[in-house]
């Protein structure tokens, strides 16, 4: 009888210490932490109050909308109202999994806003698997809200390097 005292007491022990389960991020660049980030629409108004050449350092999380299809050098981000950021990498120094589209991440570094030429937006929709067609029809600069990231917290835990 002690001892199904003894085995009651440690059962609920052992229950009660029960450890609290954390997201698992992949890291990719700069290792960052998940903490004192802000969230995409906090993001989105930083973004709406800067003018081309302003830059802030900042930390944010969000979800992407798509990854560069060729090598994952970019990524756009979604900031809410249909708006999103166009995350590029520190140095070409690192690149996220192909397979990123629609996974959740924390990215750290420097938020800018520019213009971006034809050419550029062409390339991109040529990374992103666009036709030709859809191509053709990217005929005027944009301004842009850019992100160069010097660090990335991918929330998957089955993101490989690719």
């Amino acid at each position: 009888m002690k001892n199904i005292g003894i085995i009651i007491v440690l059962l609920v022990v052992f229950s009660a210490c029960k450890k609290e389960e954390k997201i698992a991020y992949k890291s990719f660049g700069k290792k960052i932490e998940a903490s004192n980030f802000i969230s995409k629409e906090e993001m989105k108004k930083k973004f709406e109050s800067m003018e081309v050449g302003d830059t802030i350092d900042v930390k944010f999380a969000s979800n992407i909308n798509s990854v560069c299809k060729a090598k994952g050098c970019w990524m756009k981000l979604d900031l809410g109202d249909e708006k999103e950021s166009m995350v590029k990498f520190k140095d070409y120094g690192f690149f996220v999994p192909l397979n990123s589209d629609k996974m959740d991440v924390i990215v750290n570094g420097k938020a800018y806003v520019t213009e971006i030429s034809v050419e550029e937006l062409q390339h991109y929709a040529k990374d992103a698997g666009k036709s030709e067609e859809e191509i053709a029809e990217i005929t005027e600069p944009k301004y842009t809200y850019a992100f160069l990231a010097d660090g990335v917290l991918l929330n998957d835990e089955n993101a490989k390097n690719e």
